[in-house]
């Protein structure tokens, strides 16, 4: 194992976890529907992420769906004691692929029973709900009937942690008010940075925030700054990328996904950039 085992950590679900996680989404096939184009190299991946240190993966039974949850328990179970597993639910997927809302109590239900059966699980460490809508913009709207068909779910020891996905900060308090959660998964990075005040007031409670799309909605001008100053660096502009978010701020916990074991390791390199401050003022300038 390289120096990536003395990444800082953060916790989740009442434990330490190192902030470089994987995510593995991009495990299953195109438009993350039906299978991988290559089964051994997605098995491959998932192997070499846990042997390089990485003890979070992110998935979920809908991508695919059930590709990424069936190839993570061929690849990895019986699971080492040391991995937090984290899914998420609220949505179905249709025959052509699209993305449907499945937020009702019984969808949900149904949704931890195949993730649990798909990872060959008994309880599910960590269940976001995900909330469906714009994952630009979360909608605002209650949340309570969802938050309790997942607490009733934890109550029957089915889901251990709650957390929450493509949500607001008023939808976060409601659903403090009734259970404990663990983490928040927005859309955040370098150029989309509305949940910068909310980063930061989770960060003071000590609640994870895990952000998807660490280069999604760069204009060209945007991203040609950050490939410019990532060459300087001798490093990936995604390198680039991921190192920033690591530095803004503790709690932040990162999940980038890849179908490749090359891009794997350079994704996992990102953890060692250190950045000065002239860089980082650099960044936050392309932002």
């Amino acid at each position: 194992m390289s120096n990536f085992s003395s990444l800082a950590t953060f916790e989740l679900a009442g434990r330490s976890v190192r902030r470089m996680g994987y995510g593995a989404m991009q495990l299953a096939g195109p438009g993350v529907f039906g299978p991988p184009k290559d089964r051994d190299a997605a098995l491959a991946v998932l192997r070499e992420a846990v042997a390089s240190g990485v003890d979070h993966i992110d998935t979920s039974d809908f991508y695919g769906p059930h590709v990424t949850n069936q190839l993570i328990r061929e690849a990895l179970h019986p699971y080492p004691d040391e991995l937090t597993i984290v899914t998420k639910v609220g949505a179905v997927r249709d025959s052509a692929g699209a993305w449907l809302p499945a937020q009702e109590p019984a969808d949900l239900e149904r949704a931890v029973h195949d993730n649990l059966r798909n990872l060959g699980l008994d309880s599910l460490a960590v269940v976001n709900l995900r909330v469906m809508g714009d994952v630009h913009a979360p909608s605002e709207g209650s949340i309570e009937k969802q938050v309790g068909a997942l607490a009733e779910l934890q109550q029957r020891g089915l889901v251990r942690h709650i957390g929450l996905s493509n949500v607001t900060a008023t939808q976060i308090a409601e659903a403090r008010r009734m259970v404990k959660v663990v983490c928040v998964q927005n859309h955040y990075n370098l150029v989309h940075r509305a949940d910068d005040a909310l980063i930061d007031s989770l960060a003071k409670q000590g609640i994870a925030y895990v952000p998807f799309f660490p280069l999604g909605g760069f204009t060209p001008i945007q991203s040609g700054a950050l490939s410019d100053l990532a060459a300087k660096l001798g490093a990936t502009p995604m390198q680039l990328a991921l190192a920033w978010l690591l530095h803004r701020a503790p709690n932040i916990l990162l999940i980038p996904g890849t179908s490749s074991v090359g891009h794997l390791r350079e994704n996992l390199q990102a953890a060692q950039l250190k950045l000065s401050d002239d860089v980082l003022g650099e960044l936050n300038a392309i932002g």
